[in-house]
C-alpha cells in the first residue's frame, strides 16, 4: 500500500470518527487497524444457498466506510482443505470497536498436506488491509 493511500485512509477515517493506525515493516508490509467508538448494529439474517462442493460460505458482516456501518452481504469461497475459515468481526475494547478482518486459520484436525502459506493474508474485500 501506497504511503500517500494510507494517509488518506486515515484522513477519511479520522473525519468519520474512527482512529486508524499503522506500521510499516522492515518487508514492505503495512499493518492496518480500524476501531470504531460505536459499536456495529446486530448482523443481518442472510439465507444460506445450498451447499456447493469445494466451497465454504463467508457469511455477511459490518463494514465501516469511514463515517457509517455498511452492510457485506455472504459470498461463496473456494474451500482450502486444512484450513478453518473465519469471519471477520468487530471486538469491543473499552470504549471503541476493532475491526478484525476474515481469515484462513489451520485446521487442527487437517491430515493432509497445507500450503505453506500461498493464501496468507486473504480478505473478503481483497485488498482493503484489515488486520485480524
Amino acid at each position: 500500500m501506497h504511503i500517500r493511500n494510507v494517509a488518506l485512509l486515515a484522513a477519511l477515517a479520522a473525519a468519520g470518527g474512527a482512529a486508524v493506525g499503522f506500521t510499516p515493516a522492515a518487508s514492505a508490509q503495512v499493518s492496518f487497524s480500524l476501531s470504531v467508538g460505536v459499536p456495529p448494529p446486530p448482523p443481518r439474517y442472510e439465507v444460506v444457498p445450498a451447499p456447493r462442493p469445494g466451497y465454504v460460505w463467508a457469511p455477511g458482516y459490518w463494514n465501516w466506510n469511514g463515517g457509517a456501518y455498511v452492510w457485506v452481504a455472504g459470498v461463496w469461497q473456494p474451500a482450502r482443505p486444512g484450513y478453518i475459515y473465519y469471519s471477520p468481526r468487530w471486538v469491543h475494547y473499552g470504549d471503541r470497536w476493532e475491526y478484525r478482518r476474515a481469515y484462513w486459520g489451520p485446521d487442527p484436525h487437517w491430515r493432509g498436506r497445507h500450503d505453506n502459506g500461498w493464501h496468507r493474508g486473504w480478505d473478503h474485500d481483497h485488498g482493503h488491509g484489515h488486520d485480524h
